[in-house]
């Protein structure tokens, strides 16, 4: 934008000429007063300043600049109270040119309250009282899984009464079930002491920290202790803990041979939308993995969301490791190294790993949690608009496809001990069924069991039609069954000359994906719905072969039976059989019987027919 230009109003000019040269917050506002940006600067007037000269030549800053009516500021001691303050208003205020949080909701935290004997809990609500606070947790099931293992372990009180010495004194409060079955050792009667329930709640917080093999060590050091004074209970239970401990510690991933506590951050960027990801690694152990949604403006630099993320993620209530992994060196990477230095009370640094290395292997798992996040968030946005399903789009992203798959074919081979061999072809388009296109097919070339074979022979004649026809593939095809289906089907296609295409073979057992030219299956996670289509098809095609097949076996079983009868023909063997429902129900009945259904003279033939069958 060029100079502030004369019609812009005259108090703006007069509070830009007037700007104080200290550290503070801006807060930019547009015509109805609304915070549109908030910034911190080292030097205030000098930052605010650079907004209105000619040089500016970001569309994000001239679009901003064109919006500005006023602007309010906040002047604070130096940069680092400006950069807390700046987020926590950005937080607050949600402006629509700062990188923010996408979320509405509050994340969870696991709440030890500022007490003489703590409660844990969660809570979403934070009040600085001296309660410590452990999150957020993004995954909900995270934090319940982990209030879970506190509950197995520890034996915290479940009550929210505030005891105290005199609460315990005056016997206001009496024990509950909760001694009785041993989840709680009575504080609220004082059958334990407050040091030796502080302790506990002090281990509590090493494993919430990821130091629990530390613990584990420091708790057979106690054992082995209280066994020689021959406190064989004390002992006994410390023993029990330890197993409990090493249980949950052994579910947790080994990710780092150095034992080292660390966290590394990743974002994925496609046009506004932003997914960062962050993995809790603490003593080598992958401990927890949390997510945020971001949105930014389409021409932010990719420096400044890692600075934003940094400063959303790492707030008052955020353990701060010694090591932060990132693929690039954030905005303003100094300062925000004296701002962790300042929360945590000891030095900090940001890791850029290089090729090869152990942490390059994390940063590249990070990046891909990020990337998977990102498709989802899109995914989402795309089932709010209404596009076409949600499941199509998931399914592209979980096959790795380079195209939707509107139409995807599935096939099934049946057969009962290499009896009537039989084969389906179910279709579905746009996510659902399309009966009008399935297709059935006898398999006339294969002899016994083989379905492998079926597979070829069914893939063959399916696809010579459609290249006779000059009708596309699918954009996904379908087999069920494992390597040996996928490959029988894979050197058809190739045969008929098609080069692209998509298929895949689904495996019943594990419900494992296998690709063409992969030795090593693939597995979709059960929740996702792309698998429950393919579920979906893959029992469909089942059914519909299966049908076929019973249908097969009951018109032999009826062509030997019944038709062999001299005089009796489809018809006729059709009304028996819709009367009686089977062949053995007919030999059962009477004359009488047939004859009220067929008339006498071919109620005979029948009879006459089984009596010389069971003589002869």
């Amino acid at each position: 934008m060029s100079k502030i230009k004369s019609e812009k109003n005259e108090d703006l000019k007069s509070k830009i000429d007037a700007l104080p040269t200290l550290p503070g917050v801006y807060q930019f506002k547009d015509k109805n007063d609304k915070v549109i940006y908030v910034g911190k600067a080292k030097n205030l007037r000098s930052r605010v300043r650079s907004y209105f000269r000619s040089t500016v030549d970001s569309p994000k800053t001239l679009a901003l600049v064109k919006k500005i009516k006023d602007f309010q500021l906040i002047v604070t001691d130096n940069e680092i109270e400006a950069l807390v303050l700046e987020n926590n208003f950005i937080k607050e205020l949600k402006p629509r040119y700062n990188i923010n949080l996408k979320d509405d909701k509050t994340f969870p935290y696991i709440r030890i309250t500022n007490e003489p004997y703590p409660q844990v809990f969660a809570t979403r609500f934070v009040v600085k009282d001296g309660s410590k606070y452990f999150g957020p947790y993004t995954n909900v099931k995270d934090m319940k899984s982990s209030l879970r293992m506190i509950n197995q372990v520890f034996k915290i009180r479940s009550c929210k009464y505030h005891i105290n010495d005199e609460t315990i004194s005056k016997k206001k409060i009496k024990i509950c079930l909760d001694y009785h079955i041993k989840k709680c050792d009575g504080p609220c009667e004082g059958l334990v002491s407050e040091e030796s329930y502080n302790k506990m709640v002090a281990n509590l917080i090493k494993v919430l920290k990821g130091k629990s093999e530390l613990l584990i060590k420091e708790l057979h050091h106690e054992m082995k202790v209280a066994s020689d004074n021959f406190q064989y209970e004390k002992a006994a239970e410390i023993r029990d803990t330890i197993g409990k401990l090493e249980v949950y510690s052994s579910k947790q991933k080994i990710v780092s041979t150095d034992f080292g506590d660390r966290d590394v951050l990743s974002v994925a960027v496609e046009g506004k939308d932003v997914a960062c990801t962050i993995l809790n690694i603490r003593e080598g152990r992958l401990i927890g993995r949390k997510q945020l949604k971001i949105t930014s403006t389409p021409d932010e630099q990719l420096n400044q969301i890692y600075s934003s993320a940094i400063k959303f993620y790492y707030n008052e209530f955020v353990e701060v490791p010694k090591e932060i992994i990132i693929e690039i060196p954030p905005f303003e990477k100094d300062l925000l190294l004296d701002w962790l230095k300042t929360k945590s009370e000891r030095n900090v640094k940001f890791v850029i790993p290089k090729i090869k290395s152990d942490t390059m292997q994390l940063l590249k798992m990070c990046k891909q949690n990020a990337i998977l996040q990102l498709k989802d968030i899109q995914l989402q946005k795309m089932k709010k608009e209404g596009n076409l399903p949600y499941v199509l789009q998931a399914l592209k992203r979980d096959l790795r496809l380079d195209v939707l798959p509107r139409k995807i074919e599935c096939f099934d081979i049946s057969h009962i001990q290499g009896s009537e061999t039989v084969a389906s072809l179910v279709v579905f388009v746009d996510g659902k069924p399309k009966k009008s296109l399935y297709r059935r097919f006898i398999i006339k070339a294969v002899d016994g069991v083989d379905d492998f074979a079926s597979m070829r022979e069914v893939v063959e004649r399916r696809y010579t039609r459609l290249k006779n026809e000059s009708i596309p593939l699918p954009e996904l095809i379908m087999v069920d069954g494992g390597k040996g289906q996928l490959s029988s089907a894979v050197s058809i296609l190739n045969n008929l000359g098609y080069k692209n295409y998509n298929i895949i073979g689904l495996a019943k057992r594990l419900e494992e994906i296998f690709f063409p030219g992969d030795s090593e299956a693939q597995t979709i996670p059960k929740t996702s719905s792309s698998l429950k289509l393919l579920q979906h098809l893959r029992d469909e095609a089942h059914r519909f072969a299966i049908t076929f097949h019973r249908e097969r076996r009951s018109k032999r079983t009826f062509q030997t039976e019944l038709t062999e009868i001299k005089g009796i023909g489809e018809t006729v063997a059709t009304k028996l059989l819709v009367e009686f429902k089977s062949v053995n129900e007919i030999k059962k009945k009477s004359f009488d019987d047939l004859s009220v259904v067929v008339g006498k003279a071919k109620a005979n033939l029948v009879l006459e027919f089984y009596k010389k069958k069971e003589e002869g």
